[in-house]
Parts: structure tokens; sequence; C-alpha cells
């Protein structure tokens, strides 16, 4: 019924543009970027609420391939604009891993606690000098198959060896930020929106947002 809708009403170009798909069915992830893109007046849906839409196979080699994929893909099923992201850990120590396969470190059947427990194991014998790590976002726009911008986070920090925190979700119980002193999982939902790779490129995104809803 709500696909429905919204095709019935395509030709409504001020429809489209307040209407907008975040490309995730990961329930943290559209949690944070409905946050961080609350009162823009624009409607913000997710995938969970187009089980229809099928999944995107990320097969890129670097986190802009996959968002710019993933945006392009389902904005070629959804009407108004497609926000995707691909975001991931990368740690200095190992080469830049997990990198793109950090959500799926451990396996086709990985869980937060997995990804973390291995990322540990490889690191048991790193000295805390040589823990450095980042977290990397890329934020890419699409409308019917064209990509319209594409924005880039970054945030720094090293690897613990266990865990801090209850917070946040992936990798944050075991990602420390040295100026805030905490893990990303220590942080408050607005500490960490403030500071993190996705707040930094969703910031971006949502100046652009405004803009583009301006002109409409």
């Amino acid at each position: 019924m709500k696909q429905s809708w919204i095709w019935a009403n395509w030709r409504s170009s001020n429809l489209i543009e307040r209407q907008l798909l975040v490309a995730t069915t990961n329930p943290g992830k559209a949690k944070e970027i409905k946050r961080l893109l609350a009162g823009l007046n624009i409607r913000i849906e997710s995938l969970s609420d187009y089980p229809d839409f099928g999944q995107f196979e990320e097969k890129g080699s670097t986190f802009e391939e996959n968002s710019c994929g993933k945006a392009i893909f389902y904005s070629l099923q959804y009407p108004g604009l497609v926000l995707a992201e691909d975001s991931g850990l990368e740690v200095e120590a190992l080469q830049g891993k997990p990198g793109v396969f950090s959500a799926r470190f451990s396996g086709p059947r990985a869980t937060d606690k997995k990804n973390i427990n291995k990322l540990l194991r490889l690191m048991k014998n790193i000295p805390e000098k040589k823990r450095k790590a980042r977290f990397i976002c890329v934020v890419s726009l699409a409308r019917r198959g064209k990509i319209l911008k594409v924005y880039r986070g970054e945030l720094k920090g090293r690897i613990l060896e266990k865990p801090r925190g209850q917070r946040g979700f992936g990798y944050d119980p075991v990602f420390f930020y040295p100026p805030l002193g905490r893990t990303l999982a220590e942080l408050t939902t607005e500490e960490k929106n403030e500071i993190s790779h996705r707040g930094r490129a969703l910031k971006k995104m949502r100046i652009y947002l405004e803009k583009l809803k301006a002109k409409t």
C-alpha cells in the first residue's frame, strides 16, 4: 500500500524531494541517521519499510563504491531521494582491515560480539602505540539512478584491549577516542553524533539537503 501511494505521486517533484529512504536495515544506523537529519521536514523511511526492494550485494573494494552502488540500486525502486552509506573500521596494524568487511569480519553469521572478539584476538600482542585505528563513513545521495552528492567522514582513535561501555553498536566498545578519554560506547548519543565519522559525513549531507529543499 505504501509503495503504491508513493508511485502514484511520482510526478510531484515537490513530494519527491521531501521523501528520503535511508538504505539500511541496521536499526542502529537507521536511528542514528534519522536523528542527525531530524528537523529537515523530510519524510524519512528505511529499508525495513520496504521488504520487497531486495538486498544490494556489496562487492566494492572501497567504501565509496559500496555506498554509491547501494544508493543507485535503491533509487531505481524508490521515487524519492535515497541516502546510502558504507562505513567501517581500518586498523593500522592489520594493514587496514577489517575495512569494507567490517560488518562481516567474523564470517557470514557475524555479530558485533564475534567481530570484536576476532579483532581483539588478532591484536592480542600489539602494543598500545601501534593500535591506531580510524572509522570511515562515505554517505551518498541518489535519485532515479543518479548520484547527486557524496561526502566522507573520518574519526581517528585506537583499539583497546577489552570492551568498555554499553552504548552504541559495532566496534564502538573497543574504539577509544583520546580527546574525550572514552570509547564511543561510553559516549551519549549526542556526544557520539557530534564527533563520529557518520556524524561528520551527515552534517555535510544535511547542508546539501537543506539547499536542495530550498530550490523546490
